[in-house]
This record gives structure tokens, C-alpha cells and sequence, in this order.
């Protein structure tokens, strides 16, 4: 029987900013993956077309050549637009190869070393005034571990009086739940380094899982300088990175506890190459995932068997059209077959079983949704019409 060739590739976006992708192969495999930078959704739509061209008729089976091909055939590479493209690309597949051979992709990385992998959600808007609700509901629904924004916007002479509400909240949860609440805190790379020092030193004394993206991703002088003073706080960033190269820097230079790839950025194999990589400097993982379910299911595959990744994000009830009016609006299990692989009533997701990313994907259901939806950039800005970062 000859190897299976990729035939092509569709793109679906669907509600609410979710852009799939479906690769057909020669011997009737199908896989899927997803890309990301919502906001950006016309040019990644463009990036993910323009690669499927080039390889079009190549061995579907060859993902590790496929992936060099589609980061350094072009000449220019990197960047969240080449790279969530490919990487959605690279999901798919891996997918098709996992059902090709009837195993989940977490056969092909080593195997499983756990059997249940804890999750994370979020709580409270931009400006959340009932985190303390929002996060009573979500104990309800199992989980033990939540994470809030800092704020909306935070400039370079932040009044006492920002910090002090930053740290009142925090506070409110640690007061009402006790110190068995997993809390961690996204800055958003919102904060200049004085700003953020001021904050996390305040922080402290919550025993945080972590403070996220305290300084903008390329800010390094600014991570190292927070990386001295933060006390026992840990420090994750790493979302918007996309290589293996970029996150040595930050393992190199000893500046984060916690690395947090986006599988939607990075593609599955080269995160859980990042992964092997931070074991070796014994820094954990947290992946990324406020996105759907193919890039959900993509990122556990690699969390299944790399043992220094210690909880996964998930988008479970996040309210994607917050702040963007007309946005359609849409939750995780949209658009699967059946929810259950990616449930997790007691806070942990079960190892996946089924082949490739363990999902079935509703193809019916995601034709039936396409739309030309549009996520504009929000525009903030501080009180005297600066643009504050988002």
C-alpha cells in the first residue's frame, strides 16, 4: 500500500473566534487543528493557504519534515501569523497519523506518564467586579485553580490607589476560599518593570501559582530586573512566543519559573520539544489555551507525556465577545461529536484514549457555522488618549 499524501486543505472560521483547519490525505485520513491570532484572522487564513499549496502532495506521514518545510521554505519565518498557520497545519497531521495507526498522538512522544492532568479557568473581566462569585461558580463546577486579569489599563505612574484594588481582590479570594484555591494573576503584559515590581511585591503574600506576562514578551531586561526582586512569587510568560529559540532565552537567562506555550503557535511536536527542553533546567509547563477544542485536545496530547507540565488553561465559559459587540458568541464543546474527552468535572482531564487528538470533530456542524466574523482591536486607551496595551 503507498503512503498517503496530502490531497488539501479546508479552513473554517466559526463562532466565536475559532479558525479550523481540515487536511485531507490520499487513503480517506482526515485530521484537523486550529489556528489562532483572532484578530488578525484574514491573514492567517492567507498564511495557512499559502503553505497548504506548497505542500500539497507530499507524505502526510513526514510530519517532522512537513514542519520544517512549512517555518523555513518560505525564507521569512517566525512571527504569530507563519507560525499559527503552521501550526494548525501540523495539528491536523498529526491527527490523521494518529488515526491512520489507530493510537493518540501521545503514543508517538513516549507514551503517557499520568493519568489525569489538572486545568485552570478564568474569572472576572477586564475590570471584574464579582471574582469572588464568578469564582464560587467555578468550585462548583470542579475546578480547583482559577486565574484573573490584574486590571484594564496600568500606566508608568500607577496611583497607589490601582495597586491597592489589584491587591483587594486578590485578597477577597484568599480570604473566601482559603489557601487550597489555586490563584494565579495575568498581567498581560500590561505593566511597565516598576509598575509590575510594585504589584508583585504586594502579591506576595497570597502564595500565587504564578503572575503571568508581567512585563510585555519582549521586555527581557524588564523580566530579568522583576525576576531579582519577586521574592517567592513565580514568574510564567510565554504565549505569544512561537520556537524553541525564543523560550531559551528565557531558559538561558533563568528569568521564569513557568514556560507557557500555545500549541496554536508553537505546532504540538515543538511544544513538547520546549517541554524536554525545560525539563532540563527543571522549570514546569502551563500551557496556553484560551482557544477551542482541536487546539484544547492538541495541547494534552503533549501534556500526557511530558511530566514537568503541571495544569492546562481552558476556555471553558470564558466570555470570548467580552468587550467586542456584535462578536458571535460560542462555547468549547460546540462543535464536537461528543463532549466527553474533553470534560473535566473534578478539575482534571482524563488521559485522551481515542486516536489522533482524541476528538471528534462535527464537520456538519462546523460548515453549518461558518461566518465572516471580524475581532477588531479594541483600541484602549489611557485617560489622557495614550494607547494602553491590551
Amino acid at each position: 500500500m503507498s503512503a498517503a499524501v496530502i490531497e488539501g486543505l479546508d479552513v473554517f472560521r466559526v463562532p466565536p473566534r475559532w479558525t479550523f483547519v481540515r487536511l485531507r490525505c490520499s487513503d480517506g485520513t482526515e485530521g484537523w487543528g486550529e489556528a489562532i491570532v483572532p484578530k488578525r484572522q484574514a491573514a492567517v487564513v492567507g498564511a495557512i493557504e499559502d503553505i497548504g499549496v506548497n505542500i500539497t502532495g507530499s507524505p502526510a506521514g513526514r510530519i517532522e519534515d512537513l514542519a520544517q518545510r512549512m517555518h523555513r521554505g518560505g525564507f521569512f519565518r517566525g512571527g504569530p501569523i507563519l507560525g499559527t498557520a503552521a501550526a494548525a497545519i501540523e495539528q491536523a497531521l498529526w491527527d490523521a497519523k494518529g488515526r491512520r495507526h489507530g493510537l493518540p498522538v501521545h503514543e508517538f512522544l513516549g507514551g503517557a506518564v499520568r493519568e489525569k492532568l489538572r486545568t485552570y479557568v478564568w474569572v472576572g473581566g477586564d475590570r471584574p467586579e464579582d471574582v469572588v462569585e464568578h469564582t464560587r461558580s467555578r468550585l462548583k463546577q470542579g475546578f480547583s485553580a482559577v486565574k484573573l486579569n490584574v486590571a484594564g489599563q496600568l500606566d508608568f505612574l500607577e496611583p497607589s490607589s490601582s495597586i491597592d484594588a489589584v491587591v483587594e481582590r486578590v485578597a477577597s479570594l484568599r480570604s473566601e476560599f482559603g489557601g487550597d484555591l489555586g490563584i494565579a494573576v495575568d498581567f498581560h503584559g500590561r505593566a511597565n518593570h516598576v509598575t509590575a515590581r510594585a504589584l508583585v511585591r504586594e502579591l506576595e503574600q497570597f502564595s500565587l501559582m504564578w503572575v503571568e506576562e508581567p512585563v510585555s514578551p519582549e521586555d527581557y531586561d524588564g523580566l530579568r530586573d522583576l525576576r531579582r526582586v519577586a521574592g517567592s512569587v513565580p514568574i510564567a510568560t510565554g504565549e505569544r512566543l512561537t520556537s524553541r529559540w525564543q523560550f531559551k532565552d528565557l531558559l538561558r537567562d533563568a528569568t521564569v519559573d513557568i514556560l507557557q506555550p500555545d500549541v496554536s503557535l508553537t505546532g504540538l511536536f515543538e511544544l513538547e520539544k520546549i517541554c524536554r527542553m525545560a525539563e532540563a533546567y527543571d522549570v514546569a509547563v502551563a500551557p496556553h489555551c484560551p482557544n477551542g477544542p482541536v487546539s484544547l485536545a492538541a495541547s494534552l496530547q503533549v501534556g500526557f507525556c511530558c511530566a514537568n507540565v503541571v495544569i492546562q488553561e481552558q476556555s471553558r465559559g470564558l466570555h470570548y465577545h467580552e468587550g467586542f459587540e456584535g462578536l458571535p458568541t460560542g462555547e468549547l464543546f460546540d462543535y464536537l461529536a461528543d463532549a466527553e474527552p474533553l470534560c473535566s468535572p473534578d478539575g482534571f482531564f482524563a488521559r485522551p484514549a481515542g486516536p489522533g487528538l482524541g476528538i471528534e470533530v462535527d464537520a456538519g456542524a462546523v460548515a453549518a457555522a461558518v461566518t465572516d466574523w471580524r475581532m477588531p482591536d479594541p483600541d484602549w486607551r489611557h485617560a489622557d488618549g495614550r494607547l494602553a496595551e491590551w
